[in-house]
């Protein structure tokens, strides 16, 4: 059984900075790209961005490219998610995922490729 459990959300300043960490068990976790979505109240779960295996390779949705970075450390089994520049818009419930199977460029950002899912923690920007 995996286990992801995700860490460091809270309120903050536009302007702010926050970093998530998500921290994974039950599996090999360095085999396994992992991804970050949020979900604000009453929209749908939206890709916020993603992490090869190796951390060699990441991915990010438009909205955060240039100030989200996403990084991993596979000896602690935990991925982060640095949040720069933060705005009222990125007020969410911030989830990391990773799947069974191999993620590509092609389904990195479709929810249903994704098998395990954290609790996710709540973060909220304040203009």
């Amino acid at each position: 059984q995996v286990q992801l459990v995700e860490s460091g959300g809270g309120l903050v300043q536009a302007g702010g900075s926050l970093r998530l960490s998500c921290a994974a068990s039950g599996r090999t976790f360095s085999s396994y790209a992992m991804g970050w979505f949020r979900q604000a109240p009453g929209k749908e779960r939206e890709f916020v961005g993603a992490i090869s295996w190796s951390g060699g390779n990441t991915y990010y949705a438009d909205s955060v490219k240039g100030r989200f970075t996403i990084s991993r450390d596979n000896a602690k089994n935990t991925v982060y998610l640095r949040m720069n520049s933060l705005k009222p818009e990125d007020t969410a419930v911030y989830y990391c995922a990773t799947s069974l199977g191999i993620i590509t460029t092609q389904t990195m950002g479709v929810p249903l490729a994704y098998d395990y899912w954290g609790q996710g923690t709540q973060v909220t920007v304040s203009s």
